[in-house]
């Protein structure tokens, strides 16, 4: 009896190991816009990459799709002026749809935020700054938190707009308080951990990043005229670096590497690189560029390049990561976009609803292969996903999903 028991025990850990492994989160596993996958499609057909299914009753948003355990995918938007979580089957069917209360409709109406899977529970935060956590199974009400009103936090010209992340037993969201600026919420609860300062500015869009070094984990994020350093574990503001723009957006996630940090912004600020010390306790700055100044399309690293689209230099930028220096440009989509990358290959969506195979090369880049969206509304600014083979793109109440195994 006692090995049986022995056994049932260990294949519980391992299911919730593979479990947990399969989490969902914004920008990928590592939140840096890559994507595990083998065997994809080097080029498309003239019409694109076969379109599995689509899903039309999204309402209106710019979330992104969460693809978790490769069998269930969720995203969010705006039904009559109430936004709702879905739920939706490998084959494009509605499995559930949990409305969570008002959602920004005053400009450039819709969900800003794209849902977090952590342990078979769902995270979500409207634009009013409601955080809602469900159980990823069926979408029932689990907490939710109010950060505006249980934290005296700020709202911000068009939404308060985060994707949460978590560590641990920890969720980070940056409120933008005088006093509460930056806050670790109980994952379990919504109960406050701790509190940070911050410099008491108000949020600017950003979704942050959680590094980890042997010393210690450090939370990156951005707010209205700052980059922020704060030890994961305390709330502690360790560094801040200035970064203003017009409009006070930072709307991307910033990416680390090796020791360096870059954090880049649009309106024609363009990035910074940063240095960590070994324990993160302080930061150097190594250099500035602004020829690349995505607003909110993300950037990628690959093989010591990093990409991403321009703002006001618009078109698909290529800089050096150790020197800032441009090594490539090409205006083959001349809009603003997103991007992404998976088998070393870029997935760039543009705002005129282009979707694009790129591959870089030592020189600049090859445009492969592309297509138009032909479902959705309004603008198209959620970032595409790759997942199983599977290539999944939100366009307004839209969700398409491609087929781009070899």
């Amino acid at each position: 009896m006692k090995y049986l028991l022995s056994i049932i025990v260990c294949l519980l850990l391992i299911s919730n190991m593979l479990f947990s492994q399969d989490d969902a989160q914004w920008r990928g596993k590592d939140r840096n816009g890559i994507y595990a996958g083998t065997g994809l499609l080097k080029s498309w057909p003239g019409e694109g990459p076969k379109l599995l299914w689509h899903y039309d009753e999204l309402g209106e948003g710019y979330s992104s799709a969460s693809v978790a355990y490769h069998d269930r995918i969720y995203t969010s938007g705006t039904i009559d002026g109430k936004g709702h979580i879905f739920a939706l089957s490998p084959d494009g069917k509605l499995l559930w749809d949990t409305p969570y209360g008002d959602e920004w409709i005053e400009n450039w109406p819709g969900t800003r935020s794209t849902p977090m899977i952590n342990n078979g529970k769902l995270y979500m935060m409207s634009g009013f700054g409601k955080i809602v956590c469900l159980s990823s199974d069926k979408g029932e009400l689990i907490w939710s938190a109010d950060i505006i009103q249980d934290y005296d936090g700020r709202n911000i010209v068009w939404g308060v707009t985060e994707n949460l992340l978590i560590d641990g037993n920890k969720l980070f969201c940056t409120i933008g308080g005088t006093i509460n600026n930056v806050v670790a919420l109980d994952k379990d609860n919504g109960k406050l951990i701790w509190s940070s300062a911050g410099n008491g500015e108000i949020s600017a869009y950003c979704s942050p990043l959680l590094i980890n070094l042997p010393a210690r984990k450090i939370l990156v994020t951005m707010t209205e005229k700052s980059i922020l350093g704060l030890e994961a574990e305390t709330g502690k503001m360790l560094w801040s670096h200035e970064q203003i723009n017009q409009y006070a957006v930072h709307a991307n996630t910033p990416l680390f590497s090796d020791g360096c940090l870059y954090c880049v912004s649009g309106y024609g600020y363009g990035g910074v690189m940063l240095r960590l010390s070994a324990d993160g306790g302080k930061i150097e700055k190594v250099w500035k560029n602004s020829t690349l100044d995505t607003r909110m399309g993300g950037v990628v690293l690959l093989d010591g390049r990093i990409y991403g689209f321009g703002d006001k230099i618009k078109g698909l930028h290529g800089l050096d990561w150790e020197t800032g220096e441009e090594v490539t440009f090409d205006k083959f989509n001349n809009k603003p976009g997103a991007v992404i990358s998976a088998e070393g290959m870029l997935y760039t969506y543009d705002e005129g609803g282009e979707v694009a195979l790129v591959e870089p090369t030592l020189n600049g880049y090859k445009k492969i292969s592309s297509f138009k969206v032909l479902y959705g509304t309004a603008q198209h600014w959620a970032h595409p996903v790759i997942d199983n083979g599977r290539l999944y793109v939100r366009h307004g109440n839209s969700l398409m999903v491609y087929d781009i195994r070899n």
